[in-house]
Protein backbone atom coordinates (compact mmCIF):
# COMPACT_ATOMS: atom_id res chain seq x y z
CA UNK A 1 0.00 0.00 0.00
CA UNK A 2 1.39 3.34 -1.15
CA UNK A 3 2.15 5.63 1.58
CA UNK A 4 0.54 9.19 2.07
CA UNK A 5 2.43 11.85 2.95
CA UNK A 6 1.60 16.08 3.29
CA UNK A 7 3.60 19.32 1.64
CA UNK A 8 5.77 19.36 5.12
CA UNK A 9 6.86 15.34 4.63
CA UNK A 10 4.29 14.47 7.68
CA UNK A 11 3.15 10.71 7.24
CA UNK A 12 -0.72 11.16 6.22
CA UNK A 13 -3.09 8.64 7.00
CA UNK A 14 -5.10 7.52 4.08
CA UNK A 15 -9.03 8.82 4.65
CA UNK A 16 -10.52 8.26 1.22
CA UNK A 17 -11.31 4.52 -0.18
CA UNK A 18 -10.58 4.35 -4.25
CA UNK A 19 -13.29 2.80 -5.95
CA UNK A 20 -12.32 0.70 -8.92
CA UNK A 21 -15.33 -0.84 -9.47
CA UNK A 22 -19.14 -0.07 -10.51
CA UNK A 23 -20.61 -0.73 -6.99
CA UNK A 24 -20.15 2.35 -4.54
CA UNK A 25 -19.54 1.26 -0.87
CA UNK A 26 -22.60 2.45 1.18
CA UNK A 27 -20.01 4.30 3.81
CA UNK A 28 -16.93 6.08 4.18
CA UNK A 29 -15.50 8.62 2.12
CA UNK A 30 -15.16 7.58 -1.53
CA UNK A 31 -12.33 8.76 -4.39
CA UNK A 32 -13.79 8.00 -7.41
CA UNK A 33 -12.66 8.65 -11.08
CA UNK A 34 -14.30 11.13 -13.25
CA UNK A 35 -16.43 8.94 -14.82
CA UNK A 36 -17.80 7.65 -11.71
CA UNK A 37 -18.40 10.42 -10.09
CA UNK A 38 -20.48 11.64 -12.81
CA UNK A 39 -22.37 8.75 -13.04
CA UNK A 40 -23.44 9.06 -9.70
CA UNK A 41 -23.05 12.22 -8.19
CA UNK A 42 -27.03 13.21 -6.96
CA UNK A 43 -27.13 9.94 -4.80
CA UNK A 44 -23.78 10.67 -3.27
CA UNK A 45 -25.00 14.40 -1.88
CA UNK A 46 -24.10 14.74 1.39
CA UNK A 47 -20.61 12.15 1.42
CA UNK A 48 -17.91 13.25 1.44
CA UNK A 49 -16.25 12.70 -2.20
CA UNK A 50 -12.77 12.94 -3.90
CA UNK A 51 -12.13 12.41 -7.44
CA UNK A 52 -9.04 11.28 -9.37
CA UNK A 53 -8.41 13.05 -12.71
CA UNK A 54 -6.32 10.49 -15.19
CA UNK A 55 -3.60 12.33 -17.07
CA UNK A 56 -5.72 12.64 -20.37
CA UNK A 57 -8.65 14.20 -18.17
CA UNK A 58 -8.86 18.34 -17.63
CA UNK A 59 -9.59 20.32 -14.88
CA UNK A 60 -12.38 22.09 -16.77
CA UNK A 61 -14.76 18.11 -16.71
CA UNK A 62 -14.89 18.84 -12.56
CA UNK A 63 -14.59 22.94 -12.03
CA UNK A 64 -18.40 22.81 -11.71
CA UNK A 65 -18.12 20.18 -9.17
CA UNK A 66 -15.05 21.53 -7.09
CA UNK A 67 -17.38 23.35 -4.15
CA UNK A 68 -18.70 19.42 -3.71
CA UNK A 69 -15.47 17.83 -3.86
CA UNK A 70 -13.22 17.10 -0.75
CA UNK A 71 -10.28 16.30 -2.59
CA UNK A 72 -8.88 16.01 -6.14
CA UNK A 73 -6.15 13.55 -7.07
CA UNK A 74 -4.29 13.53 -10.16
CA UNK A 75 -2.43 10.80 -11.79
CA UNK A 76 0.93 10.37 -13.24
CA UNK A 77 0.82 7.42 -15.54
CA UNK A 78 4.98 8.13 -16.23
CA UNK A 79 7.42 10.57 -14.60
CA UNK A 80 7.97 12.04 -17.77
CA UNK A 81 3.98 12.88 -18.00
CA UNK A 82 3.87 16.78 -16.63
CA UNK A 83 0.08 17.44 -17.90
CA UNK A 84 -0.54 17.00 -14.40
CA UNK A 85 1.51 19.61 -13.24
CA UNK A 86 -0.74 22.04 -15.36
CA UNK A 87 -4.02 20.34 -13.86
CA UNK A 88 -2.90 21.49 -10.22
CA UNK A 89 -1.96 24.87 -11.05
CA UNK A 90 -5.68 25.20 -12.92
CA UNK A 91 -7.10 23.92 -10.37
CA UNK A 92 -5.34 26.14 -8.10
CA UNK A 93 -4.97 29.50 -9.88
CA UNK A 94 -7.98 29.84 -12.13
CA UNK A 95 -10.74 27.44 -10.37
CA UNK A 96 -10.05 28.40 -6.30
CA UNK A 97 -9.86 24.79 -5.59
CA UNK A 98 -8.81 25.44 -1.67
CA UNK A 99 -9.07 21.58 -0.89
CA UNK A 100 -6.03 18.94 -0.76
CA UNK A 101 -4.68 17.96 -4.14
CA UNK A 102 -2.81 14.92 -4.23
CA UNK A 103 -0.30 13.54 -6.56
CA UNK A 104 -0.46 9.74 -7.58
CA UNK A 105 0.73 7.30 -9.31
CA UNK A 106 4.48 7.28 -10.85
CA UNK A 107 5.48 10.17 -8.41
CA UNK A 108 9.39 10.25 -8.03
CA UNK A 109 10.97 11.75 -5.37
CA UNK A 110 12.76 14.66 -7.32
CA UNK A 111 9.65 15.72 -8.45
CA UNK A 112 7.99 16.64 -5.22
CA UNK A 113 9.04 20.43 -4.54
CA UNK A 114 8.46 21.30 -8.03
CA UNK A 115 4.42 19.25 -7.58
CA UNK A 116 4.45 21.25 -4.04
CA UNK A 117 4.90 24.72 -5.70
CA UNK A 118 2.01 23.95 -8.58
CA UNK A 119 -0.33 22.93 -5.82
CA UNK A 120 0.23 19.78 -4.90
CA UNK A 121 -0.41 19.57 -1.06
CA UNK A 122 -0.34 15.22 -0.87
CA UNK A 123 1.76 12.97 -2.22
CA UNK A 124 1.09 8.98 -3.20
CA UNK A 125 4.80 7.83 -2.49
CA UNK A 126 5.28 4.60 -4.51
CA UNK A 127 6.40 1.27 -1.82
CA UNK A 128 9.91 1.76 -2.54
CA UNK A 129 10.57 5.46 -1.75
CA UNK A 130 10.85 6.33 2.02
CA UNK A 131 9.37 8.99 3.76
CA UNK A 132 12.37 10.04 5.20
CA UNK A 133 13.97 10.52 1.54
CA UNK A 134 10.76 12.80 0.94
CA UNK A 135 11.09 15.19 3.61
CA UNK A 136 14.55 15.71 2.78
CA UNK A 137 13.69 16.10 -1.11
CA UNK A 138 10.69 18.54 0.15
CA UNK A 139 12.78 20.83 2.19
CA UNK A 140 15.92 20.87 -0.05
CA UNK A 141 16.14 24.57 -1.45
CA UNK A 142 14.94 27.22 0.92
CA UNK A 143 14.07 29.50 -1.82
CA UNK A 144 12.92 30.18 -5.24
CA UNK A 145 13.54 32.46 -7.91
CA UNK A 146 10.24 31.95 -10.09
CA UNK A 147 6.72 31.98 -8.66
CA UNK A 148 4.44 29.55 -7.99
CA UNK A 149 1.09 28.64 -6.94
CA UNK A 150 2.24 29.66 -3.33
CA UNK A 151 4.20 33.15 -3.87
CA UNK A 152 2.86 34.49 -7.06
CA UNK A 153 5.88 36.84 -6.71
CA UNK A 154 9.12 36.23 -7.49
CA UNK A 155 12.27 36.38 -5.50
CA UNK A 156 13.62 39.97 -6.85
CA UNK A 157 9.97 41.48 -5.96
CA UNK A 158 10.26 39.22 -2.38
CA UNK A 159 13.30 40.90 -1.80
CA UNK A 160 12.23 44.70 -2.63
Amino acid sequence: MPTLINNLGELTNEQFVRVDGNELPSEGNLLLSVEQWQANREQLSGRTIGVWLKSDEFAEQIAADLEKLALVAIEFPKFADGRGYSTARLLRERYQFAGPVRAIGDVLLDQLQYMHRCGFDQFELRDDQKVENAVKTLNYFSEAYQTSVERPDPLFRRRA
